[in-house]
């Protein structure tokens, strides 16, 4: 049979089911249960289906099978951040696209939505309840209430990072924060630095809580006294790296070396002390945090934390979809990787 029939108006029309179970040979409820899974179907059975979808070119009518199912085969990407973050950092691009990658698998399409403000937050979330089966959720904060209501309103839920406040009540994927600042710190120490400085990430979020955590641990454990005038507050933006850095320059201009809590930071950072004549790495030493597209872009090159993002993203989107299926909510721990470059 030919991709498409023409109907009684003379014009084609698509495939259908009834059409795949003809060409296959079994019952339209056989064509039924390999779309929605294959279970109970014979090998035989299931390689004559598949043949026949093939053959006849049929697509699944996503509108019909959401009817039946109660599902809309869909998922949110959810970032609860302003727009202008989602264009300037590089980490949001690279985890999209392998959540999308991921998802195309199981030929599921991803929505992107962006909930910076409280308007858009709550737009957001009278669109999602009934539109999507889960959520994927980025860059939770301290007291932003999303992780809740979504959580509440039993939408299947993971969150990128660990979430600040929720417990074991939600699933998380996430690099060890801790672990990758620990590294570097001690990459720095070991390298001859002994005023190891930190732009941390904001402190409302998991990451930035984390990786100050394992700068202040390293220092303790390599014999270094604690100076709070080493430690400044940074955004994860570009601007904020720069800023954070010249008053770093101005409270400690003995410093040697900054851990900066992103590699965006850093690309800030390296302005900042190109500008008040600084040399990286002679000068002071220079490592981020992500290992994104901007630890190349930097010059020098950044050495960096690597987060795994592909892992990421691709644990993400199997939680979710397990989540999705009827399991419980899980917890991922991924290891970092220390990249050695030409800044540090």
């Amino acid at each position: 049979m030919s991709r498409t029939e023409q109907n009684g108006t003379g014009r084609r029309r698509p495939p259908t089911i009834h059409d795949v179970a003809r060409e296959a040979g079994v019952s339209r409820g056989t064509v039924s249960r390999v779309l929605n899974g294959g279970h109970n179907v014979s090998p035989a059975a299931l390689d004559a289906v598949q043949s026949a979808i093939r053959k006849t070119g049929y697509t699944v009518n996503r509108h019909a099978r959401s009817l039946i199912t109660g599902r809309s085969d869909s998922v949110a990407f959810l970032l609860t951040e302003p727009q202008e973050r989602f264009f300037e950092d590089p980490n949001f691009n690279v985890l999209l696209r392998g959540c999308t990658t991921a998802l195309a698998a199981h030929d599921i399409p991803l929505l992107l939505m962006i909930a910076g403000t409280e308007a858009e937050r709550r737009r957001n979330m009278r669109y999602i309840a009934g539109h999507v089966d889960g959520v994927l959720l980025v860059s939770n904060h301290s007291g932003d209430p999303v992780a809740a209501q979504l959580h509440e309103a039993g939408v299947p839920l993971v969150v990128c990072g660990k979430p600040l406040g929720q417990g074991s009540k939600v699933s998380y994927v996430a690099a060890d924060d801790r672990d990758g600042a620990r590294d570097m710190v001690r990459y720095l120490h070991g390298s001859g630095r002994r005023r190891i400085a930190t732009v941390t990430g904001p402190l409302d979020t998991p990451g930035g809580v984390d990786r100050l955590a394992g700068y202040r641990e390293t220092l303790a454990e390599c014999g270094l006294p604690a100076d709070e005038a080493l430690i400044v507050p940074g955004d994860y933006s570009r601007a904020g790296g720069e800023a954070a850095a010249a008053l770093l320059l101005e409270r400690a201009p003995d410093v040697d070396a900054v851990f900066v809590a992103s590699d965006l930071m850093a690309q800030g950072v390296l302005t900042a002390l190109e500008r008040a004549g600084r040399r990286v790495p002679q000068d002071i030493a220079v490592g981020g945090f992500d290992d994104s597209p901007a630890a190349l872009a930097a010059r020098p090159e950044l050495t960096t934390v690597r987060q795994p993002w592909d892992r990421i993203s691709a644990e993400m989107v199997r939680v979710l979809l397990a989540q999705i299926g009827g399991e419980d909510p899980a917890a991922v721990i991924l290891p970092t990787e220390l990249v050695r470059r030409d800044s540090a």
